[in-house]
């Protein structure tokens, strides 16, 4: 099947590009501007990439969600929050409706190119936070892109059943360069290692038994999963 990849610059997504590369044929992968704190940081090891496996690459500037949307992961909102990546003040990162804006984009850019199918890296631990990211919402999401295009493109989730550690233990035997992906949301010059998604990348590879590559500003305990949600 011929497919178009969503490529952050993230650890699933970049994993879930190398998956794609070995199971179809890969014709572009694509990455969002939308005005985050760390798109600057993300983006390049997207491009990075897609460059190792030979793939075009573009990117979409949506710089309007960052002038009229709120959240703190916006370079207009507030302050990260740090903490346990499942705590309810992480809700500040929820950026609303983005999956449903970029794979509104994506189903038009990759019937544009002649893809089938259009390959989206969300998974289970983002269901506690991230409502655009539940099966629930994938669903229905899926079959209005199915539904909406000639060629009744096809939405892959591989991970959507999967936690980060099943990521992290993947990516490994992919030969996944981690150290060449992006999580933290503060954007700095390395990973703060306390929000929630260096929370997340460094519970994920100490779970799945694996060398983490990353550097953090701070590598102490990791906090508490909250007890709601265990």
């Amino acid at each position: 099947m011929k497919v178009v990849v969503l490529v952050s610059g993230g650890m699933d997504s970049v994993t879930a590009l190398y998956c794609a590369v070995k199971e179809h044929e890969v014709i572009a992968t694509l990455s969002f501007d939308y005005g985050s704190k760390h798109n600057h940081k993300e983006i390049p090891f997207a491009e990075y990439h897609a460059a190792k496996l030979g793939v075009p690459h573009q990117v979409v500037s949506l710089g309007f969600v960052n002038e009229i949307f709120s959240s703190d992961l916006l370079q207009s909102g507030g302050d990260i929050p740090e903490g346990h990546y499942e705590e309810s003040n992480m809700k500040a990162t929820v950026v609303p409706f983005r999956n449903g804006i970029m794979l509104s984009i994506a189903a038009g850019y990759a019937e544009s190119s002649g893809a089938t199918g259009l390959v989206i890296a969300a998974h289970s631990g983002d269901h506690a936070v991230y409502p655009d990211c539940r099966e629930d919402f994938m669903r229905p999401m899926a079959a209005a892109i199915q539904a909406g295009t000639y060629e009744n493109l096809e939405v892959i989730r591989p991970f959507i059943d999967q936690r980060k550690e099943d990521i992290a233990a993947r990516g490994t035997e992919l030969g996944v360069e981690f150290e060449k992906t992006w999580s933290c949301y503060k954007g700095k010059e390395i990973h703060c290692g306390k929000c929630g998604t260096c929370v997340e990348r460094r519970e994920a590879f100490e779970i799945a038994g694996v060398a983490d590559p990353t550097e953090y500003e701070d590598d102490g305990p990791l906090p508490v999963k909250p007890a709601e949600n265990a």
